[in-house]
């Protein structure tokens, strides 16, 4: 329990003079502390890191480590059977920047103090397999092929925007700005990688597609 002291003294005027200290029971003075503000509330770290909210956080990004990890092997297989030279080359821009999405991931994960780890995540694992599935049942050198591997990684990609807005958002909600901005930036590339696929689908590959007996 805090407890409060009061020290007087009396000037030659006949004036009182005071100072109060805050303590804690075990001698610590309140304003040492260590605390956050989210939104002009200040809460105790130790207790945020604690709470429900936090741990379904860090449940979540362990997930989507997992996700973008499985995802680089992914796309490589992707690329590799995809019929035209443009849906290759998306496939391998967006392994690349993949691996820039784990890298970010692991900065969010040292910005809330928490070590970087893999939880598996059955869904990706679903999309995943699904995208192989495709491969396995489309013929090679089609362009049918390249119209079902957009969709497939569409999904992929449908998955993560939907992971990172969430993500983004809880991190605003708990203070964690830094981390916030890092997972927008993600959101973003997602959103740009999911509309450049869809272009690459319109303008050619899906009108193509339809003519094949």
């Amino acid at each position: 329990m805090a407890t409060k002291t009061l020290d007087t003294k009396t000037g030659t005027a006949g004036t009182e003079t005071a100072s109060t200290s805050t303590t804690t029971s075990s001698g610590e003075t309140a304003a040492s502390k260590k605390t956050t503000s989210v939104d002009n509330a200040t809460v105790n770290e130790d207790e945020m890191k604690s709470s429900p909210l936090h741990k379904f956080f860090v449940s979540a990004l362990k997930d989507i480590y997992f996700a973008e990890n499985a995802i680089i092997d992914a796309l490589e297989k992707m690329q590799e059977a995809a019929t035209t030279e443009e849906l290759k080359e998306a496939f391998e821009d967006h392994q690349l920047q993949t691996k820039k999405h784990v890298s970010r991931l692991e900065k969010v994960f040292k910005l809330i103090d928490e070590k970087p780890e893999q939880k598996e995540c059955k869904a990706i694992k679903g999309i995943i397999e699904e995208g192989e599935e495709i491969i396995k049942s489309t013929e090679e050198g089609s362009m049918t092929r390249d119209a079902a591997l957009i969709i497939a990684a569409q999904k992929v990609e449908h998955y993560e925007i939907a992971t990172y807005g969430g993500l983004a958002q809880l991190a605003i909600t708990m203070g964690h700005d830094k981390a916030a901005d890092l997972l927008e930036k993600t959101l973003q590339e997602e959103e740009d990688t999911d509309y450049d696929l869809t272009e690459i689908a319109e303008t050619y590959i899906n009108f193509d597609a339809e003519q094949e007996d």
